[in-house]
């Protein structure tokens, strides 16, 4: 190595350009990705953002600098931070705070509801996460089966760690941005969701059900229940918002489904995916 070899010579100050220059080039090359993804989104020639959520429109700055605020988080995560020693410290951290607050989680139930925390900051989850009877064993049984995951949201869907997924023999899914179900969405006046909903339950497979931008697509599962001979093997319900958020969730938690749901208005796609990790790093790591 170069700046060893100039050490020796005591050439410390150049070893120390040296060293600065190569980490100063390598961070240039690794954010060429990010600038280029960045310069998309503005310019709106990201498929991926454009069709992200049907409740968001990617042409909006304040929409922009959502996405933005994402984009850059995860570049700087990946360049600058050492992911499991941040985990680990992290989770240790949330632990010593629960104690504090004299928090007892369900031992079934803990890592799950320490995830959602670890990915929000927000401890209101030690309160609302809601489980039903045997949902993390119920759950678990279905991965190990070979379960697919459908998502809401591409967000979600990217969030969720596919690998861990693929070991167990299931596959991840998001059909909020197929050209199909933008169409009959249209023609039927619905939302993408709905349609999404619908989609997913052709799959000739066991599926669970991550939800954690629409309320429609819970609504829409509710539905289908009492319409066809039909139920989701296992809902995880995680809405964010104020509008029928809190009654869809509601509405599933009246059924005979197992699920996960968040009770209020909190949630999101990063929650539903923090939701599915933590039951696949059970059954995986």
């Amino acid at each position: 190595i170069i700046e060893e070899k100039l050490m020796e010579l005591d050439k410390y100050q150049l070893a120390k350009k040296y060293i600065t220059y190569r980490y100063t080039r390598e961070l240039v090359r690794k954010a060429n990705t990010t600038d280029q993804t960045i310069k998309e989104l503005i310019e709106g020639q990201n498929e991926y953002w454009n069709s992200e959520n049907s409740n968001k429109n990617a042409d909006v700055v304040t929409t922009q600098r959502d996405y933005l605020a994402g984009i850059t988080s995860t570049d700087i995560t990946r360049r600058f931070l050492l992911p499991e020693e941040i985990e680990q410290r992290s989770f240790e951290i949330i632990s010593e705070e629960l104690k504090q607050k004299n928090i007892i989680l369900a031992k079934e139930e803990e890592m799950i509801t320490k995830r959602v925390i670890h990915t929000s900051a927000d401890f209101d989850y030690a309160y609302t996460m809601t489980y039903s009877e045997n949902a993390v064993s119920i759950a678990k049984e279905l991965l190990k089966n070979g379960a697919d995951i459908v998502t809401d949201t591409n967000m979600a869907l990217s969030g969720i760690n596919k690998k861990a997924l693929a070991k167990l023999g299931g596959c991840a899914h998001c059909f909020m941005a197929d050209e199909d179900v933008a169409r009959i969405a249209k023609e039927r006046g619905v939302t993408r969701a709905v349609v999404s909903m619908e989609k997913a339950a052709n799959i000739e497979k066991p599926v669970i059900f991550a939800v954690g931008n629409a309320p429609t697509a819970l609504i829409q599962l509710y539905e289908m229940m009492q319409e066809r001979n039909w139920r989701p093997p296992f809902v995880i319900g995680v809405p964010v918002g104020f509008v029928n958020v809190e009654v869809a969730k509601e509405l599933i938690m009246e059924t005979e489904v197992p699920y996960i749901i968040n009770r209020g208005r909190k949630g999101g796609s990063n929650v539903a995916a923090a939701i599915c990790n933590a039951l696949l790093y059970e059954l995986t790591r």
